[in-house]
């Protein structure tokens, strides 16, 4: 029996594939493949592993025959998963590989930003020097503050228990508060999102893309947040309005920013980028070579279990 056609579009570690190419007819390449070529082609294919491309209407059409969209990702809004639905294809995501990534990204951006890093940096490197005592260069100590954590599923569950090993207080708002047990083991408290921004030390997000979230942290809730607070986003960049963002640095209403993704991205305003208040990476919250392989796993194990009838990871269902 011919085994079932699978392409695999973005950069995407081959070691992570291994098990998929013995059991599947895998198109893979080293070099991403161009967005003509996957939608002159993708009618030839039973499942997608996606990577690097946006899957819209116009590229779910071309898969007429496909079952199956398997996302190299957590995040899901470069997706129409509706319109997938519609046309009988599952779209699955991969939440579990990211998780521990991010949080080591979000923490490490949390650290520089509170610690002020890039400031420092940049004196240094421009052959100056600063006298820390004087409070105007001064950052943030960990231990005692609050942490307060917006979206707190895999991600932001591991990330508070990094910041509790800081010695942080952890707060935190989500669509959906845990149980009192669960807030119990986790040592962790609920609050209203006017209180995360008004008690909140640093505020990491961890929140999908989605509409209830695009520009979710705006001139008003910055005005809201205490302006020694720093803003850690490792998530999805349309959560924060970016001019909002570079006023409220500029005027101190808060401190500081650790930001992996951005709004426009790959494209970063200006302003933004003259901030020494800000640290930035180029949305590398998985930009470790295990945290990737074990990503294209993931991605190819929901190939492999949808097909043998357990779906899983299902975003669409």
């Amino acid at each position: 029996m011919a085994k079932e056609k699978v392409l695999v579009t973005g950069i995407v570690p081959k070691e992570g594939l291994t098990e998929l190419m013995e059991k599947f007819d895998v198109t893979y390449s080293e070099e991403p493949f161009t967005r003509e070529y996957v939608l002159e082609n993708l009618h030839k294919y039973d499942a997608l592993l996606l990577m690097g491309q946006k899957a819209d209407k116009e590229l779910i059409e071309a898969g007429e025959n496909l079952k199956l969209i398997s996302l190299n990702a957590v995040g899901f809004d470069h997706v129409d998963i509706e319109f997938a639905k519609s046309k009988g294809i599952v779209v699955s995501n991969s939440p579990q590989a990211v998780r521990v990534p991010t949080a080591e990204m979000t923490f490490a951006l949390l650290l520089a930003a509170a610690k002020r890093l890039a400031f420092y940096d940049k004196i240094v490197r421009d052959g100056n020097w600063i006298d820390p005592s004087e409070r105007k260069y001064q950052g943030l100590s960990l231990e005692g503050a609050t942490l307060g954590v917006y979206g707190f599923g895999r991600i932001g569950q591991t990330v508070a228990k990094l910041a509790q090993s800081f010695g942080m207080k952890v707060l935190y708002h989500d669509t959906f508060r845990l149980d009192e047990e669960k807030e119990k083991e986790l040592n962790v408290k609920y609050v209203e999102f006017d209180e995360l921004l008004a008690n909140s030390d640093v505020i990491t997000i961890h929140a999908p893309g989605l509409p209830a979230t695009k520009g979710k942290f705006n001139k008003e809730a910055f005005k809201k947040m205490k302006n020694r607070s720093y803003l850690v986003n490792a998530a999805r960049g349309p959560i924060v309005v970016e001019a909002d963002l570079v006023e409220a640095l500029k005027t101190g209403e808060i401190a500081g920013a650790g930001l992996d993704v951005f709004e426009f991205e790959p494209k970063v305003s200006e302003e933004l980028r003259a901030l020494d208040s800000v640290i930035m990476a180029p949305h590398a919250g998985t930009g470790t070579i295990e945290g990737r392989i074990t990503l294209a796993k993931e991605a190819a194990d929901n190939i492999i279990e949808f097909f043998a009838g357990n779906a899983r990871n299902v975003v669409n269902p």
